[in-house]
C-alpha cells in the first residue's frame, strides 16, 4: 500500500455516525457559496445602488457560524482534528492506541462539559425567565431569533460528537484487545 493510499485510508469515516457527518458536512459547505453570494449582492446594492440590506450581514455570520461548529464533527469524522504529529508519529503502535483512548476520553469529556453548558444557553435563549416560549432575537432592526438557533445548533453539534467520541472509543477498545 502506498503511502497516498494509508493517509486516504486513514481519514474515511470509521462508523456510519462518521459518515453522516462528513455527508452533511460535504453538503453544508455549499452554503459557504451562498454567503459569497449573498455578501456580492449586499455589495451591489450598497455601492451601486445605494440601497443596502438590513438581512445580509446577521445571515451570512449565521451561516459561516452554523459551518464553523459543524466543522468540529467534520474533523472528528475524517480523523483530521489537531494532534501533536512531533510525538504521535515516532511512538509504537500500541502507544498510539494508548494515545488515541486517551484523546478520545478528553474528546468526551470536553464535549460532555459543553453539551451541558449549551443545554442552559439554550435553556435561557428559548424561554423567557417567567418560562414561556420566547426566542432570543439579535436586536437589530431586522431582529432574527439566529442566536437561539445557533445555540440549539451548538448543543445538537456537541451532542452529536460525544457519541463520536464515544464510538471512536469503543472502536480503538476494541481494537486494542484483538492486537493482544
Amino acid at each position: 500500500m502506498s503511502t497516498h493510499e494509508s493517509d486516504t485510508q486513514e481519514h474515511e469515516p470509521k462508523n456510519f455516525l462518521d459518515h453522516a457527518m462528513k455527508w452533511l458536512g460535504d453538503v453544508a459547505s455549499l452554503l459557504f457559496l451562498l454567503t459569497v453570494l449573498i455578501s456580492f449582492y449586499e455589495v451591489v446594492m450598497r455601492y451601486v445602488f445605494n440601497m443596502p440590506t438590513m438581512w445580509v450581514h446577521e445571515s451570512a455570520s449565521f451561516i459561516g457560524g452554523l459551518l464553523f461548529v459543524l466543522g468540529g464533527s467534520y474533523a472528528l469524522a475524517t480523523n483530521r482534528h489537531v494532534r501533536v504529529v512531533l510525538i504521535y508519529d515516532i511512538v509504537s503502535g500500541k502507544t498510539r492506541r494508548i494515545l488515541n483512548v486517551f484523546h478520545h476520553l478528553m474528546g468526551m469529556l470536553f464535549s460532555g462539559l459543553m453539551v451541558y453548558a449549551s443545554f442552559h444557553m439554550v435553556s435561557a435563549a428559548w424561554y423567557s425567565p417567567w418560562g414561556g416560549f420566547k426566542l432570543e432575537s439579535s436586536g437589530s432592526a431586522w431582529d432574527p431569533a439566529f442566536p437561539a438557533l445557533t445555540k440549539l445548533w451548538i448543543l445538537i453539534i456537541f451532542s452529536i460528537m460525544f457519541l463520536q467520541f464515544l464510538l471512536h472509543l469503543v472502536q480503538e477498545i476494541a481494537a486494542f484487545r484483538s492486537t493482544k
